[in-house]
């Protein structure tokens, strides 16, 4: 038992020392640009579109089929009549084989412009899944940047809470001390021991957020959230550089963002193919009531024996001329349903234009208020700090309460909160600007 219980303890022991990965912002976007499940799903798509294009083109060449044939027949007679004079009723019976190989073709000369429709729809469809396709890609680099942010802004915050649960626990240790020489009263040290557990709850709390941050990011990534990896804990130059930059005055005129998001956006793009896409299918829906012409030919060989297959060729030519009139309201239905479609895919397309100004518009106060908070929080930290200074020397000289002091801390710990909620939240909104302006580079990350 004793040595089971050792093995045990160095396997834990060991397990608890190995080395973890370090994933970074990069290799984060990296991974997700190869493994997001969203993003196989619609690559797998694109072979699918190319298909159809492909197809769509064919409908302008021939068809040509090759063809090959073997019958055998047997007749049985009774009671033929051989001679009509004698009267001679004979039996018979006739066996023959036929063998017959030919080529045919059919070509469509006209069939009411569909076929330049069928592949203006695929070549507009194909289009527009590439742009979507790219559209997710730099969904999934600012879908990474925000988690990955995420992860960043929590590991400080663990710091921040740690801090506070250290000055507690200081804290508390003095006012025991004072308390034994007669300088606090118990109910300071009760009072201390509440915000002490206190600070342990949000240590807890922002550990478990920590974890829970840590596998968000895995499982979009696509990798196991078993899996235990390392994380950058700090701001890098160019979020620092981000954040000694005013980017709202390269954001000045909304206006000008809006028609810049229009020129630039994957998605938009996607959508006005989309909507070309289903005016094409409204054409091919209308072919329905143009007359179509088919050409056709065959080429064949046909011989009873293999070896006299040759005597007997035939070679025709022909046009087919078929003009619809009375479908049933087939042709009217499918074209009205294609209407419907297309007036759909504009109602898209408009209120995709709207979303577009409503995110920019957004996303630009979001900013302009994170960057004003992050200059108030800045200066919210120095008179926190301050503050706790001094209700800790009034308290110490036994002119101040407690309470004071504990208020003081938590509004010290709260402005290093709030200044880290504004460093991240300006970061992440000039990246989630750029993402909705279009801009967001995702090559980069590709490897």
């Amino acid at each position: 038992m004793r040595l089971t219980i050792i093995i045990l303890c160095t396997f834990l022991l060991s397990s608890t020392i190995l080395p973890q990965e370090k994933l970074t912002l990069e290799d984060a976007i990296g991974i997700a640009l190869h493994k997001n499940s969203t993003y196989l799903k619609s690559s797998s798509q694109i072979g699918g579109f190319e298909s159809e294009v492909q197809a769509a083109y064919g409908n302008f060449l021939p068809t040509l089929g090759a063809s090959a044939s073997w019958l055998w027949e047997k007749t049985d007679q009774q009671g033929l009549i051989a001679d009509p004079i004698t009267g001679q009723v004979i039996e018979a019976t006739e066996q023959r084989r036929t063998y017959n190989i030919g080529l045919g073709s059919n070509w469509t000369l006209f069939d009411g412009l569909a076929n330049f429709a069928e592949l203006s729809r695929s070549q507009d469809q194909l289009g527009s899944a590439k742009f979507a396709l790219e559209r997710i890609k730099q969904d999934i680099v600012f879908q990474t940047m925000s988690l990955y942010y995420n992860i960043v802004y929590t590991q400080q915050l663990l710091v921040v809470k740690k801090d506070d649960l250290k000055w507690n626990e200081k804290n508390l240790e003095t006012i025991k001390e004072r308390n034994r020489l007669g300088a606090a009263t118990l109910a300071d040290v009760y009072q201390q021991e509440v915000a002490k557990g206190n600070a342990e709850l949000e240590l807890i709390r922002t550990e478990n957020n920590l974890q829970t941050a840590k596998k968000d990011l895995l499982f979009y990534l696509g990798i196991d959230v078993l899996e235990e990896y390392t994380f950058t804990d700090s701001l890098t130059s160019t979020d620092k550089e981000i954040l000694n930059t005013n980017l709202l005055q390269d954001y000045e005129n909304i206006t000008d963002l809006v028609n810049q998001a229009l020129n630039q956006r994957l998605d938009y793009k996607a959508a006005m193919l989309n909507l070309e896409s289903s005016l094409s299918e409204v054409t091919v829906a209308e072919s329905g009531h143009w007359p179509s012409l088919i050409a056709s030919g065959n080429y064949s060989l046909r011989g009873n024996s293999i070896s006299e297959i040759d005597k007997n060729k035939y070679l025709t030519f022909g046009l087919d001329l078929n003009l619809p009139i009375f479908l049933g309201w087939s042709v009217s239905n499918r074209v009205q349903l294609a209407e419907v479609q297309s007036k759909i895919s504009e109602i898209e397309v408009n209120d995709l234009e709207r979303d577009i100004k409503r995110q920019i518009k957004t996303t630009f106060l979001n900013l302009q208020a994170a960057q004003k908070g992050l200059v108030v929080s800045e200066n919210n930290i120095d008179a926190a700090k301050e503050n706790l200074k001094i209700e800790e020397e009034k308290y110490a000289l036994g002119s101040g309460k407690l309470l004071d002091v504990l208020i003081a801390n938590s509004r010290y710990t709260t402005a290093l909160s709030d200044l880290l909620n504004a460093q991240f939240a300006y970061i992440v909104l000039s990246q989630q600007l750029r993402y909705y302006l279009g801009v967001l580079d995702y090559k980069i990350y590709e490897q």
